[in-house]
């Protein structure tokens, strides 16, 4: 049995992520087993650089947003000698298991070093994009959500004031479940999805005769769609990803629309807002109850596994199956949401 876990979050931060850490702290404490947060992701266990987590440190954090432990977008597998630096670690914090948590990359992450180092190690899916496969909702995506949509609701009262049509770019990366949720939730009359091409005379088409109804539209716009004449970011992060806020994708839409209905249009980009603040309810729960799977996988010695929600049970799925693709919006989905665009 092991009796000593390192907790690590990494990649972007959002809600739920210390009611996560607190699961499986408090969970391990119940198999005689102590924990420790390395911090700032896999920086943490590149660089040995890790701190003792008691129930004192987290029985309180369940209210909090971000991370207590800190995170990166380090990638150990990119830089030169930073995987043995992990495995010699992961010794010298006389460590006997790893809970990793994260999204695509981080368990992407997880996944070779327990394929091709035997590290025993246990996944628990983090992001706001909602875009991991073998589970149906990550902690994290309804709290983003729910912040955007209050950010639409706002636009709309302002659009409706000025006679304005206005457009909304949320973050979501190369999946458009935070769009497609933010659209559906607050009633917008348009959304632009990575997972189809942006039809931009049928989508001006339908917001001219929207205005003429109402006096505004609401358009929300994923970070990620391919448009005529967007620009690509220039920047790319440790794990050879485009920085997408670069792309100005919401300014680019609105300019469109404008030029092409005669109608003033303003953007807004909600970018990080999404990220912080205290957890929903939902991602208190899923948070929790995935971290204290965490650490019962890790009691029975199952390893190279992630915690999924399945329905509403907490099963583990191996971390290849995972990682194995993206989980994008369906064709069910789309179709539903554009039964609401009148």
């Amino acid at each position: 049995m092991a009796k000593k876990i390192g907790i690590l979050t990494g990649g972007g931060d959002c809600p739920g992520l210390n009611p996560a850490i607190r699961g499986c702290v408090v969970r391990a404490l119940d198999h005689s087993t102590e924990s420790v947060g390395l911090l700032e992701g896999w920086k943490g266990l590149v660089e040995g650089n890790g701190i003792p987590l008691k129930l004192g440190d987290v029985e309180e954090i369940v209210v909090k947003g971000g991370t207590i432990l800190g995170t990166s977008r380090t990638n150990p597998f990119k830089k030169e000698g930073a995987v043995q630096k992990c495995l010699d670690n992961f010794k010298k914090l006389g460590l006997d298991a790893l809970v990793a948590l994260g999204g695509e990359d981080t368990l992407g992450v997880a996944t070779r070093l327990y394929k091709e180092h035997k590290v025993p190690v246990v996944g628990v899916p983090k992001t706001m994009d909602n875009d991991l496969s073998a589970t149906d909702y990550t902690f994290g995506f309804d709290t983003a959500t729910t912040i955007a949509v209050e950010a639409a609701e706002r636009l709309k009262d302002t659009g409706r004031s000025h006679r304005r049509v206005m457009v909304l770019e949320v973050m979501g990366r190369h999946a458009g479940w935070v769009a497609l949720f933010t659209a559906m939730a607050s009633a917008a009359d348009w959304v632009c999805l990575p997972e189809e091409p942006v039809n931009v005379d049928a989508m001006c088409e339908h917001i001219k005769k929207t205005h003429a109804r109402k006096g505004t539209a609401l358009v929300i716009t994923s970070e990620a769609v391919d448009l005529p004449g967007a620009a690509k970011g220039k920047t790319l992060d440790g794990f050879g990803h485009e920085i997408l806020k670069e792309r100005a994708v919401g300014e680019h839409v609105a300019e469109i629309i404008q030029s092409k209905t005669g109608i003033e249009t303003r953007s807004a980009a909600i970018g990080h807002i999404q990220r912080g603040g205290p957890p929903t309810l939902f991602d208190r729960i899923l948070g929790t109850r995935v971290g204290a799977a965490a650490a019962d996988l890790v009691s029975q010695g199952k390893f190279g596994l992630m915690v999924a929600l399945k329905g509403n049970e907490i099963a583990p799925v191996s971390l290849e199956e995972a990682t194995a693709k993206l989980k994008t919006v369906t064709p069910a989905w789309l179709a539903l949401a554009k039964v609401f665009f009148k």
